[in-house]
């Protein structure tokens, strides 16, 4: 069980829940074993000393799939960013699931400068699918969410999966992969860029003048952040259980 209140991470707003962290089951279209892991909301936590909340655990009101960032870069599934939004998100009602690219970590196969990382992206995408339904035991699970971050965010955003309900790119520079190539600009489905004021690979007048073609699709611009996001994690965070939220 993760405790988000006692992790060193701020969680998201909204009641808090106990959290269940387990392994999750990856593979890829080309026969790439991924190394991922979920993180889904338990039982809702009284509110005071004696309470009952009459809630049941297993709820989430969205799944948001964390793709991380550049692999080459010392990027993985536990950077900073993603470990808090793995923690902050189910906390908060929204089960987080996370995976390592292609050769990082204990994921198979080898980098591929985020071509063959789509592949990455679908499967995890589908395991989240896969896990929305089961978890839920209804004929209407969960959103499913992408949330990438920088290589991340490029990569998912040309990433699709007939059951995605939304993309959410987090600095995402729109140069790693050709935006023309990214599968979620033409869809309908939507989309939300968040762009730190700062950021130094794509600043927020070039990702508007980019994703000005785009069809339903939001740009937010995190105040005072770069393209680490260093102090801002919770405001990462909440931007995207808002987002969720409203699927």
């Amino acid at each position: 069980m993760i405790d988000a209140e006692n992790s060193g991470g701020t969680p998201a707003p909204g009641p808090p829940f106990t959290v269940e962290a387990f392994a999750v089951e990856a593979v890829t279209s080309d026969g790439i074993e991924l190394e991922a892991e979920a993180a889904w909301p338990g039982s809702r936590r009284p509110q005071s000393a004696g309470s009952d909340d009459g809630s049941s655990g297993g709820t989430a009101a969205a799944v948001a799939v964390l793709s991380h960032p550049h692999p080459l870069y010392g990027g993985d599934m536990w950077n900073p960013l993603v470990d808090h939004l793995f923690r902050a998100l189910p906390a908060s009602g929204i089960a987080a699931l996370r995976y390592n690219f292609r050769g990082t970590g204990r994921s198979g196969g080898s980098h591929d400068d985020g071509k063959a990382e789509r592949l990455d992206a679908a499967a995890a995408f589908d395991a989240a699918v896969r896990l929305a339904a089961d978890r839920s035991g209804t004929a209407d699970p969960p959103p499913v969410v992408s949330a990438g971050w920088s290589f991340g965010g490029d990569v998912s955003l040309a990433a699709g999966h007939d059951a995605l309900s939304a993309w959410i790119g987090i600095a995402a520079p729109l140069r790693i992969v050709d935006p023309a190539s990214m599968g979620a600009a033409a869809d309908p489905r939507p989309k939300l860029l968040l762009v730190p004021e700062h950021d130094q690979f794509r600043s927020p007048a070039e990702a508007t003048d980019i994703a000005s073609g785009w069809t339903n699709t939001r740009l937010e611009v995190i105040p005072g952040g770069d393209h680490f996001l260093m102090g801002h994690a919770r405001a990462v965070a909440e931007h995207i259980a808002t987002f969720a939220r409203g699927l």
